[in-house]
């Protein structure tokens, strides 16, 4: 069975980089059938955080990555750590190494004065020292000495790195929590995972993890799983991505508007293609999904286009699942859901206007809470020449009979007609006065849907 993971660590919030790799993850496994695991890698004690903890679990449910299993947390699996540690101790695959810090710090200090590549020299591989009094081991793999490791990356193709490139990686600290590489490696070989699919920052731990499975498992590599090395998300400078190129929070787009189907949608797109698809559903990238059309180059992430997708996504929405989008948003901005129009009518008039859902909140509050104009700009609007035109639109509006927006804009060309003015003299004003700013959708549409009797109490209190 196909069995995947997403194995994020609790130090930050859920970020875009991370939320595409449990989104890879995630439609692997269900594009086959399999199961998709989800862990917490916990053991960096200085900073993982309970709130980060919660942060990526709202992060994942928001964008509905469903995991049929875990979450599991390495800190609640410590004892499975040391024993198969103390069990490569026996088998003569790890040993105990007594360096201080202060020992590795004046080696790589040599060597860097040598003008090589720093990295531990294997001092206690073989050693039959006696143990320095008052020093706690940490446990070392026995990074085997010669030969390579080659693997067959599923996005990057195959891959050879020398054994004499690695040095022996600590398996277990002084107080017994794994590293990162040992972890999950005991992970994955615990929970069955078949393929793992990360960020291809971590193609340089890949030959060290088969190393340290292979140790476990036997050199056969029955059990070994496949791996895809997705690329990098950089940001338009070529830089990799950061906070000042919009790579906040997955649950700050959530915050801001964007529908999760939107986001899920480009995160896809983001190092993977299927022919010339811009716009798809879950259901679509599931059904398409596979690692052969996964870039091998970096991908950049655009602001822009993400926010154009968010906006084809919500004008695929009805405009009765855009009032229910906006309500908790206009509750939120103060506004008064009893005292406007239909929210229905007002979603349909915004919908396909708003690039964001809070674009449409922003849009929906001129209908839900009495905003004042700016005095100077009406004053200049409201000409010696505009006045009486108003006035006597207000009486036109007053008799209609059918008030929709063919009716109020047949009223509001007789009256341009009746002048000799042009829509701008009378529209801008008029926005003013019933809604308190100068821009709005169209001009009939939006009066219809404020009401007559909106319309008519604005426009007496400014023309009185």
């Amino acid at each position: 069975m196909i069995r995947t993971r997403f194995a994020p660590s609790p130090t930050g919030y859920l970020h875009i980089g991370g939320a595409r790799t449990a989104l890879f993850s995630w439609a692997y496994a269900r594009r086959h059938g399999g199961k998709f695991i989800l862990r917490i890698e916990d053991t960096d004690l200085e900073r993982s955080t309970e709130a980060s903890v919660q942060a990526i679990h709202d992060a994942v449910r928001w964008l509905g990555l469903d995991a049929d299993e875990g979450p599991f947390r390495q800190m609640q699996r410590l004892s499975r750590y040391r024993e198969l540690a103390e069990q490569l101790l026996r088998e003569g695959k790890a040993y105990r190494c007594y360096c201080t810090r202060e020992e590795l710090e004046q080696m790589r200090t040599a060597q860097r004065a040598r003008g090589e590549k720093p990295r531990y020299d294997g001092r206690w591989r073989d050693s039959k020292a006696t143990p320095p009094p008052g020093v706690a081991p940490v446990i070392r793999f026995k990074n085997p000495l010669e030969g390579e490791v080659t693997f067959n990356d599923l996005v990057k193709g195959p891959i050879t790195i020398a054994n004499a490139e690695l040095d022996d990686l600590v398996l277990l600290r002084e107080d017994g929590v794994p590293t990162y590489n040992f972890g999950v490696v005991v992970d994955d070989l615990d929970m069955s995972i078949s393929h793992v699919i990360r960020g291809d920052d971590h193609v340089n731990n890949t030959p060290r993890q088969i190393n340290i499975f292979r140790a476990l498992i036997g050199n056969e590599g029955a059990g070994l799983p496949q791996f895809a090395h997705v690329p990098m998300i950089l940001g338009a400078d070529g830089e990799r991505l950061s906070k000042r190129h919009g790579a906040v929070s997955v649950m700050q787009y959530a915050e801001e508007g964007y529908l999760p189907e939107a986001l899920i949608n480009y995160l896809a797109r983001l190092g993977w293609s299927h022919g010339d698809a811009e716009v798809f559903s879950r259901e679509q990238f599931v059904e398409w999904f596979d690692l052969a059309h996964v870039s091998r180059s970096p991908a950049q992430f655009n602001p822009e286009k993400l926010k154009w997708l968010n906006h084809q996504h919500l004008k695929r929405r009805s405009n009765s699942e855009f009032a229910t989008l906006l309500e908790p948003g206009i509750a939120k901005e103060g506004g008064d859901l009893r005292e406007g129009p239909n929210l229905e009518a007002v979603a349909g008039l915004l919908k396909d206007r708003s690039e964001t859902v809070q674009a449409g909140v922003s849009g929906a509050m001129m209908f839900y809470r009495k905003m004042e104009p700016p005095a100077e700009e009406l004053d200049q609007s409201l000409t010696e020449q505009v006045k009486p035109a108003l006035a006597e639109l207000m009486k036109r509006f007053s008799s209609i009979p059918d008030w929709n927006d063919e009716s109020v804009m047949a009223a509001v060309n007789g009256v341009l007609n009746e002048r000799k003015l042009k829509l701008p003299q009378i529209a801008k004003p008029l926005r003013l006065m019933v809604f308190g700013r100068a821009q709005t959708p169209n001009l009939g549409p939006t009066l219809a849907v404020a009401g007559k009797k909106r319309v008519l109490e604005r426009l007496r209190e400014h023309l009185a």
